[in-house]
């Protein structure tokens, strides 16, 4: 596996770009290191996180919004303040029903979502 290192030790939201990742979603790398990543995504009312896996532990946070989420066979309405934790490998995706944020938490690092 590749390492890139850790990001710096302070990261200004309002300086880092968003990447524009699907219809009405985008996204930030906030911060990082080889063990861990912390992203910030923004949806659109009615963008799609498509159904994926991948061998990354991942925590999310639902800061804003509202959305359809799935993690194997069950789905649930998730809102601000709520929360979802899918182990590697598990089929997962969303839909946004109403504009949101969310803060997603990998471990180790998405290193597919580094530019190299």
């Amino acid at each position: 596996m590749k390492t890139f290192g850790a990001s710096a030790a302070f990261l200004l939201g309002d300086e880092i770009p968003w990447e524009v990742v699907g219809v009405g979603v985008k996204r930030k790398i906030m911060g990082y290191d080889d063990t861990i990543m912390l992203v910030n995504v923004s949806f659109k009312k009615g963008g799609i996180g498509p159904i994926h896996e991948h061998y990354h532990a991942q925590v999310t946070y639902v800061v804003s919004g509202q959305f359809e989420m799935t993690i194997g066979d069950v789905t649930k309405i998730l809102k601000g303040g709520d929360c979802f934790y899918i182990e590697p490998h598990v089929l997962h995706g969303a839909i946004c029903l109403e504009d949101g944020i969310l803060i997603d938490v990998f471990s180790p690092i998405r290193e597919d979502f580094m530019k190299v």
